[in-house]
């Protein structure tokens, strides 16, 4: 693995001048973040450890080709120090686990031998399957983790961009799909169809890794902290602290009195066509957000654009969205879906937000003029977002 200037066992935070430090690179971090950003202020301080309420830290390593960081309060210690750095350690775990670029990967050894017969596999990676297969029930094919042949074809799996012709979409295709492979709950194996299918995590693997990490977090008490895995994937736990918004709410032993509890925590959605405007911001308390766009990997050929988001029921790119944004429970869920909207655009991802009331969306789209775009907002509500009109 690439070697980062990351914080590790060996560079565990010591001293009020590494809390500072931090708060530095926080801050940086937050005026720069993009899709990523938080309302609060935050600022070096002299005060000891145990009085820095208002100021966050922040850990990060380099992972699935992306950043993971993690924001997290410094009054908190170098107890919740040492768990986020045990929780980036299971990001890296993840990744051993499932990427297609290491052979040794239990990925890669699934794509190799499981067209072969039922293999076994161990009980996260089943369940991160059960998921995916669930999933592409549910949004009639449009998240689809064997769609690789696909990228391949188009050249995105190698970062070139190609326009291949019909046939070879059509022979691509023939190996995508929720029927070329199968799971056996009884004996906990997955079967691919043939040698030639193969799975591919990377439109819900940051998420998954995220949810993951969280879990250890919640088994060492740890509630508030901002995860984010490349900016696009988003995990929110507990308050932000340090920022100045706060939420009534009614005592309920004492209806006289109110109570003041410290708001979630705030993530800007920029303007696809104009990054450094925000179209609105996203608060997150115990929720994941995850963003799917194609404008950060596409190529132009012969005047159209094509993304590297493919319909794997076409096997052609989709251009009806700029960028799905989602809110879920989860952010293996969140990342997921988002990649699912994009592909089946406004109406469909309208009737699935109205089925299943626990998933919100924003759809940009463009307009019929280039310059501008269309906002269309699925299952928000005031508690969830603050639009901003510039």
């Amino acid at each position: 693995m690439e070697e980062n200037p990351h914080h590790s066992r060996r560079t565990f935070l010591k001293g009020q001048s590494a809390v500072r430090l931090l708060a530095d690179k926080a801050a940086s971090w937050m005026e720069g973040a993009g899709s990523i950003g938080s309302s609060s202020e935050l600022h070096p301080s002299n005060k000891p450890l145990n009085e820095l309420t208002a100021v966050h830290l922040l850990a990060s390593r380099r992972a699935m080709a992306c950043d993971f960081q993690v924001q997290y309060h410094a009054v908190d210690g170098p107890e919740a120090t040492n768990a986020m750095v045990t929780a980036l350690d299971i990001v890296d775990t993840i990744e051993d686990q499932l990427t297609v670029y290491r052979d040794t990967s239990d990925v890669a050894t699934i794509n190799t031998h499981a067209g072969q017969g039922p293999m076994v596999v161990e009980e996260q990676l089943y369940n991160l399957l059960k998921l995916s297969q669930q999933l592409c029930q549910k949004t009639n094919g449009a998240f689809d983790i064997t769609s690789g042949p696909l990228s391949r074809i188009w050249g995105f799996l190698q970062r070139t961009g190609r326009l291949p012709d019909q046939t070879e979409i059509d022979f691509a295709r023939s190996w995508v799909g929720i029927d070329q492979w199968h799971l056996d709950s009884d004996q906990q194996t997955i079967t691919l169809k043939d040698s030639h299918v193969e799975i591919n995590f990377n439109a819900i693997g940051k998420g998954y890794a995220l949810d993951q990490a969280a879990q250890w977090l919640d088994t060492q008490n740890i509630d508030d902290y901002l995860w984010h895995g490349g900016r696009s994937s988003v995990l929110a736990r507990g308050h932000n602290r340090s920022s100045p918004d706060q939420r009534v709410i009614v005592n309920q032993q004492n209806q006289d009195h109110d109570e003041l509890i410290p708001a979630g925590w705030t993530v800007g959605l920029p303007n696809p066509l104009q990054p450094k405007r925000r179209l609105a911001e996203i608060h997150l308390h115990n929720r994941a957000l995850a963003t799917a766009g194609s404008n950060t990997q596409f190529f132009i050929q012969d005047g159209t654009h094509y993304g590297h988001l493919i319909d794997p029921r076409t096997g052609w790119p989709t251009n009806h969205v700029i960028t799905a944004t989602v809110i879920a429970t989860t952010a293996a869920e969140a990342d997921a879906l988002a990649t699912a909207f994009h592909i089946m655009g406004p109406d469909q991802t309208a009737n699935y937000c109205q089925q299943h009331t626990q998933v919100k969306a924003i759809l940009v789209c463009p307009a019929e003029q280039k310059t501008n775009i269309e906002v269309h907002a699925f299952g928000m509500t005031p508690d969830d977002w603050t639009q901003r009109i510039e």
